[in-house]
């Protein structure tokens, strides 16, 4: 898959709904009922943040959700494109883009959402064929400021804040028309999932998915 199909691949998923979660998961086990929980409430693209050692086994597990679309982030390296692919990621996140991420990326055919923070930084990867880019960190980096800056110059690319997104400033960042969604944790609190209380993340995923992107 070249680089300019995976960033439509990666488009396409991320034009599926508002709010993708960002998901650091440290019990496998928590990994089926979560995303069962998440896609009921209408967020079926997920990331799984490889940040814990169970992080590998619940992409595997969330896998088997009907409806779910489960991704690997904090891909910094080939290894970890090679571990994602192999545990059966159907797209991968990164906070930033090396040559050797890239060119892992396209070998393993997996659609991938690389990280920028500056207009430099967007417009090589736009020359390498994304134009579906992860902003990162997005509240340190400018913000909603910084992206209505970028929307004038690169209005071809389109972007995915993270870092620092919450339910009181996502709407803000949804009403621009160079973001197609934004990526999250508070869909998913930590404490509601170590008690498994699957019905307030249900309540969450709704909430989240209910609010609009114009792109």
């Amino acid at each position: 898959m070249t680089p300019s199909k995976a960033s439509a691949e990666m488009k396409r998923l991320c034009t599926l709904a508002p709010v993708i979660p960002v998901l650091v998961i440290e019990d496998a086990a928590t990994a089926r009922p979560l995303a069962e929980a998440l896609v009921a409430g209408g967020l079926p693209v997920l990331e799984v943040t490889l940040r814990t050692p169970a992080a590998l086994a619940a992409i595997a597990a969330m896998r088997a959700v009907k409806g779910a679309i489960v991704g690997a982030g904090t891909l910094v390296s080939q290894n970890d494109v090679r571990k994602a692919h192999e545990a059966g990621a159907s797209f991968g996140v990164s906070p930033g883009a090396t040559d050797d991420l890239l060119q892992a990326a396209t070998a393993m055919g997996m659609p991938l959402l690389p990280g920028a923070a500056t207009a430099s930084e967007a417009m090589s990867l736009l020359a390498r064929g994304y134009d579906m880019l992860k902003f990162f960190p997005a509240e340190g980096a400018g913000g909603t400021a910084a992206l209505k800056s970028l929307a004038g110059p690169l209005p071809q690319i389109s972007f995915c804040p993270t870092g620092g997104i919450t339910p009181d400033n996502a709407a803000a960042y949804l009403a621009l028309p160079n973001v197609a969604c934004v990526g999250g944790s508070w869909v998913a609190p930590r404490d509601p999932v170590r008690r498994g209380d699957w019905d307030a993340i249900r309540s969450l995923a709704r909430q989240a998915a209910a609010m609009e992107s114009r792109t």
